[in-house]
Parts: structure tokens; C-alpha cells; sequence
């Protein structure tokens, strides 16, 4: 999935949100810290190992 190709709603997962695949130029550790502050949205839980965010929200 290219930047250009991000869906404007649904479900995404992480990979698709970091660059460089997506939008967002910060690393995965920088990312969860965000959501840990508010800064970035809170994930929601598919399943134990599945982790997903509202696209609208990113």
C-alpha cells in the first residue's frame, strides 16, 4: 500500500500507517509512545495478536 493509496476509512494496520509504506515518518516506538501521551490514536484489539486503527482516525 503506497501513501497515496491510504484508505479514507476502515480498519488499518500498524505496517500500513508508518512510513515507509504510510503517511505517518515515525518509528514504531515513537508511535506507541504517541498513543501512551494522546498524541496519536488508541488502537483497537481484533484479537491477542492483532492491533488495528480507524483509518478516518489517522
Amino acid at each position: 500500500m503506497t501513501h497515496s493509496a491510504f484508505p479514507r476509512t476502515g480498519l488499518v494496520r500498524l505496517s500500513s500507517i508508518l512510513a515507509p509504506a504510510g503517511p505517518i515518518p515515525v518509528s514504531k516506538s515513537t508511535w506507541w509512545q504517541g498513543v501512551r501521551d494522546g498524541r496519536f490514536p488508541k488502537p483497537q484489539k481484533l484479537g491477542p495478536r492483532t492491533t488495528v486503527w480507524k483509518a478516518e482516525d489517522c
